[in-house]
Formats: C-alpha cells, structure tokens, sequence
C-alpha cells in the first residue's frame, strides 16, 4: 500500500486515497464550527478493487492526524470511523458526547451532499 497518496480536498469535505490516478477510496466529512470547531467525518467508501488494504484504516488515521495538527478534534458519525477510533484509542481521543449531539443536529439540518 505504500504507492498510496492520501490528499485533504477540505472544499469538498473529502479525505481521498488515490493509487496513482485512480482514486481507492474516500472519507466525507464536514467541518463543524459550533459548540467547537471538529472534522466530523460521516462516510468511509473504498472501491472494491481497493478493499482489504488497509485504506480506510489509513485514511481514517489521517484524518485524526489532520485534526490533532490543526488543534481540533474528531466527532465522527461514519460507523466505520468510530469502530477505527474504538480500536486505536491512542490515536483518537473520544469525542465529547455534546459535540457528537451539535454533528448530528447540523448534519440534520443539512443533508444535501451526504
């Protein structure tokens, strides 16, 4: 897997792995300003062809990465990212239970995209 390249298309509100020019999988995700600025990822997708190495995994630990840099933190809705967070809790802090609630009220709101 290390012919993978992960890049952050934050004005699309995608994290994307690409093997070479093709793209192998995705995590969606929003950036919620309020109660506190978070990366709330809300959908993990792999290709088929790309499954079973460790994309998402990657792509998800990156993701926790990009947050911990910019001094923000993860409140995920993607089932797959809070099952990736459960596993590797030294790399992703739980998310604050009122921030999961704020997330999911503004993905209410604004479904369009997801």
């Amino acid at each position: 897997m290390s012919d993978i390249e992960i890049r952050d298309d934050r004005a699309g509100g995608r994290l994307e792995a690409f093997a070479g020019d093709e793209l192998a999988g995705h995590i969606q995700y929003f950036v919620l300003e309020s109660p506190r600025r978070a990366l709330v990822p809300v959908h993990t997708i792999v290709e088929p062809a790309y499954e079973g190495q460790g994309i998402a995994g990657s792509l998800a630990r990156r993701l926790y990465g990009t947050a911990e840099r910019e001094g923000i933190v993860v409140a995920p809705l993607c089932p797959y990212v809070v099952k990736w967070a459960e596993r590797h809790p030294d790399e992703a802090p739980a998310a604050d239970p009122e921030l999961l609630r704020a997330a999911k009220d503004w993905l209410r709101a604004h479904p369009e995209g997801f």
